[in-house]
């Protein structure tokens, strides 16, 4: 009788050690799968806000600013001002067919916008009508400013989100109503509800937008135009296209064309390429750091397995004694390792796409989440990897003969 309870006993404690193996076994797999999509979801959500920041904005914008000259050229001092022409637009257009837009911008800051009892400062922007393939606007009312508005010099007017806020503070459609600014009265047309915080000269929450040729006339600036924005056509380059546009204004405006200060040019595809690079880094450090963990839990499985195969010898000898084919024996294995990597990796999933979840309510201007066909490729992975974990086992669970099983016992 005592060798029965110290059999048991044994017995006992060994299933004990096996459950705990698998537990902390299986968490290593649980953690790797989970680190892997809650570092692919946070990415995901990362780089949406970031996007959500540069959103609507073209990423092959190209802004020339006119600025003081730095070198003397032909006979013509350093530290020479000078200012764009309507005339540089129609240059640019006829000698660079490359691009796609060619829109002047005149700029007024300081400006104070009364609607009856409520008023606001807001930067005016003089625009044409293609600035919107620029700026992209998000209009909740109205229209945006179109050729007809530029060619009459209406005066109607665009306003940004916070204008819209401050002056109408009720909320409602504001299109037909009548805000001043100065000694004029603008005639709502649209509200820009975008909230991107890449812009042109102002934010386009606090812009007020008119046609161009109004905002000339109401600046007394006849023929200068304060800033020029450009975009290429698509699979062209803007880079390819900076030395051809400086040289161009160079020779129309007399300065030297290496002289780099004299005009300052803002690429926006250079910040987006950055932009994309700094993802592709990002992306590829998180499947560098996921793999490995979920490598190094595969691993563990493969290690628990082996254990597993060792203190089954007994059994794995009575099988084939008893007429197991060897495939059997592997296909057990297998089995076994496969579905202990598919529990644990399934509560990993569940758990990413349930933290994910609660950083995506915190955060309302992303996603922080996974896609299903992500969550499809891991599982997918993991019984890859699974399987890969268990055929060592496996292998050595085939190589067990009979005599030698009963021999160990």
């Amino acid at each position: 009788m005592r060798f029965d309870i110290d059999s048991f006993r044994e017995t006992a404690d060994s299933l004990t050690r096996n459950r705990r193996r698998t537990i902390l076994t299986g968490f290593g797999v649980f953690w790797g799968l989970f680190m892997l999509l809650f570092m692919i979801g946070g990415g995901q959500g990362l780089k949406g806000l970031l996007q959500e920041n540069f959103g609507g904005f073209a990423s092959n914008t190209i802004v020339l600013i006119s600025s003081n000259t730095s070198k003397p050229y032909k006979g013509l001092p350093e530290g020479r001002y000078w200012n764009f022409t309507r005339t540089d637009i129609d240059r640019l257009k006829q000698m660079i067919p490359e691009l796609d837009v060619v829109s002047p911008m005149i700029s007024g800051w300081g400006n104070t916008v009364e609607y009856g009892e409520y008023s606001t400062s807001a930067a005016i922007k003089g625009i044409s009508a293609d600035y919107c393939k620029i700026e992209q606007p998000k209009l909740r009312y109205g229209r945006y400013i179109n050729q007809t508005d530029i060619n009459m010099q209406r005066k109607v007017c665009v306003i940004g989100r916070r204008i819209y806020q401050q002056l109408f503070p009720d909320g409602g459609d504001p299109c037909g109503k009548y805000i001043k600014s100065g000694d004029i009265y603008f005639q709502v047309v649209g509200v820009d509800m975008s909230s991107s915080n890449i812009s042109i000269n102002s934010n386009s929450s606090f812009s007020l937008m008119i046609p161009e040729t109004l905002a000339a006339t109401i600046y007394n600036r006849g023929n200068i135009v304060d800033i020029i924005c450009l975009t290429a056509k698509g699979g062209i380059h803007t880079s390819v296209l900076e030395p051809r546009i400086r040289s161009i204004i160079a020779r129309q405006h007399s300065f030297d064309p290496d002289d780099l200060e004299a005009m300052q040019i803002l690429n926006t595809e250079e910040i987006f390429m950055i932009v994309d690079n700094l993802f592709r880094g990002l992306n590829f450090l998180i499947w560098l750091v996921g793999l490995g963990t979920l490598l190094a839990g595969c691993i563990g499985v493969s290690n628990i397995m082996m254990v597993t195969v060792k203190e089954r010898t007994i059994e794995i000898g009575i099988r084939r004694a008893i007429g197991a084919m060897p495939g059997e024996i592997l296909t057990q294995i297998i089995t076994e390792s496969v579905a202990l990597t598919l529990a644990a990796g399934s509560a990993g999933i569940v758990f990413a796409v349930f933290l994910l979840n609660i950083f995506e309510k915190v955060s309302t201007d992303a996603t922080f989440q996974i896609s299903f066909n992500t969550a499809i490729l891991a599982a997918a992975l993991l019984a890859m990897l699974g399987a890969l974990a268990g055929l060592a086992p496996a292998l050595r669970a085939m190589a067990v003969k009979p005599v030698d099983a009963m021999r160990d016992e």
